[in-house]
């Protein structure tokens, strides 16, 4: 794919913002709907259940301030998330958008189980054979998003919401920093375990074209936390002891320099992280080689006792 269809897309999202704000209804929220809880509340926003008050609807709105909060960029992470919301583990909009007073809101399907976070053990995970159905669904949607020419960006547990009542299904939700493959990117906020590293290396100003490789490295740290419960490093930075571990072994292939929290995974796994996870992005595998890993185990069987040693 060349930066051609990353044009297209972003000019087919133009047009679909131009006719949503042309349609854009003005309402206030306590008019139409009942506030039940707050579902999350971050630096831009706020997401609340609502019961929808003629229709008894259960749904989450999502709020951004206008004061912190630019038109464009509103319309922009609703057609965003609109335009992907039909794969099945993506999350469902109503097709509604509006603005108050003092905010811009959407609806989407209510996520009524959290998120992953809440399934994650700390210093345990989750049970390999959910974190293989996991990975599955994860490539899915990644494969999706990225089938649109939009690179993700944002593959994190919190994003990813729990449906069914075994929580047997996930979908993807918050698509404010998807942006169109060859945008060009700098590092705008601090680095954190889900941040490639030729991003964390932007921060002198310049900035870098982006592409699929971000979301291969953000989901292998992500698989790395649904197998372990913890991240394997705080910083993608050579400052970051754990992460200076890391390129010694993806450059040595020693297991013995990598921190103790890595001997639980099995000698299949730890390919699949280097794959995923290789520190030039141009030798990244995309997500979809994760399946090629899923009927090899991913955990040493004793592996609790590894790590009392």
């Amino acid at each position: 794919m060349d930066s051609n269809n990353g044009m297209a897309a972003a000019t087919m999202l133009e047009e679909m913002m131009e006719i949503t704000a042309q349609n854009l209804i003005m309402m206030e929220v306590d008019d139409h709907y009942k506030c039940i809880k707050e579902l999350g509340k971050g630096k831009y926003g706020q997401v609340t259940l609502v019961i929808h008050r003629q229709r008894g609807t259960p749904m989450a709105l999502k709020l951004l301030p206008k004061t912190f909060t630019k038109r464009q960029n509103f319309l922009y992470e609703y057609c965003v998330a609109l335009s992907l919301s039909i794969h099945p583990n993506i999350i469902g909009m109503f097709g509604i958008a509006f603005e108050s007073s003092e905010h811009y809101g959407f609806l989407y399907e209510a996520a009524l189980h959290q998120d992953l976070i809440s399934l994650i053990t700390p210093r345990e995970g989750v049970p390999e054979p959910i974190a293989k159905l996991y990975t599955k669904q994860l490539v899915s949607a990644l494969e999706f998003i990225h089938s649109r020419d939009l690179v993700y960006r944002d593959v994190k547990p919190e994003n990813v919401l729990l449906f069914g009542p075994d929580c047997q299904r996930i979908k993807l939700t918050d698509f404010g920093l998807t942006r169109p493959k060859g945008t060009m990117l700098k590092l705008v906020s601090g680095i954190i375990p889900y941040t490639a590293p030729e991003l964390s290396n932007t921060q002198n100003g310049e900035a870098i074209p982006i592409d699929f490789t971000l979301d291969a490295w953000a989901f292998g740290v992500l698989l790395f936390c649904l197998m372990t419960g913890y991240f394997p490093w705080e910083k993608t930075l050579s400052s970051d002891p754990f992460f200076e571990d890391f390129i010694m072994w993806q450059e040595t292939g020693r297991k013995e320099d990598l921190s103790w929290h890595w001997r639980r995974l099995t000698p299949d796994a730890m390919d699949m992280f280097r794959e995923l996870m290789a520190l030039n992005p141009s030798e990244r595998s995309p997500v979809n080689k994760a399946l090629w890993y899923l009927d090899f185990p991913w955990r040493m069987e004793n592996w609790k006792s590894l790590e009392e040693l």
